[in-house]
């Protein structure tokens, strides 16, 4: 399989995969949904595929702590904090965070590793959330 090939399959999974938590978030009617995820989920993989074939640099893991700084800063202004102590959006600043992690391993070629954490970030959202 050409090289090309292989980053746009890389592509599609992060799509797919961004598509999956976010389809989950759209349904819970919560502010970021399946764009913003799979947005999310395929930038980090565009980043991750143009650190390890686009430049000719020896350390590509900067590009992922970049990733993973970045998006941090997303997920903070998920978050909102009323009155009495309230705060919301942790769960949604969460699941972008872990988007962007799932990105960076698809884009790297770590497929399993990506669908396993995707099926996991999935099965913790679905986990019902307990009031009081």
């Amino acid at each position: 399989m050409s090289t090309e090939v292989e980053m746009v399959l890389r592509l599609l999974l992060a799509a797919a995969l961004g598509a999956i938590i976010g389809f989950q978030r759209e349904r819970a009617k919560k502010s970021a949904g399946l764009r913003t995820h799979v947005l999310i989920c395929v930038g980090a993989a565009v980043f991750t595929i143009a650190s390890i074939y686009g430049f000719d640099a020896d350390d590509t893991a900067r590009v992922a702590a970049g990733v993973v700084a970045g998006v941090g800063f997303l997920g903070a202004g998920a978050i909102i904090r009323g009155g009495e102590g309230v705060v919301a959006g942790l769960t949604t600043a969460a699941t972008i965070w872990s988007v962007a992690g799932i990105g960076l391993a698809a884009g790297a070629g770590l497929y399993i590793i990506s669908a396993v954490a995707t099926a996991l970030v999935l099965i913790a959202l679905l986990i019902p959330h307990s009031v009081g």
